[in-house]
């Protein structure tokens, strides 16, 4: 099982260690490809990717922030997501034919 955090934001990584959350691979660009069954894959993916992790048999679990608009596109340390209530919800998603 292999642990994924997409996002090109250290301070995010560091947050999710500290946090409990052991990360094997930071990657700032996502494969799907990559996931094998039991992966799990954290970060803020759009949801058509979600669905496809999930159809691989990797779970997704989304990092949710209340941000306020003059933090937007800052560089973000763990204590700074900490105090936006940072936190890694697990979602499932199926793609419908």
């Amino acid at each position: 099982m292999t642990t994924y955090f997409i996002s090109r934001h250290a301070g995010a990584v560091d947050w999710a260690e500290s946090e409990g959350f052991h990360v094997d691979a930071r990657l700032a660009h996502f494969d799907v490809a990559i996931v094998q069954a039991g992966d799990r894959v954290l970060g803020t993916l759009p949801i058509n990717l979600v669905a496809e992790v999930n159809a691989r048999g990797g779970t997704y679990f989304h990092l949710t922030l209340e941000l306020p608009s003059d933090a937007r596109g800052k560089e973000l340390t763990a204590a700074d997501m900490r105090t936006y209530g940072a936190r890694l919800e697990g979602y499932a998603a199926q793609k419908q034919v």
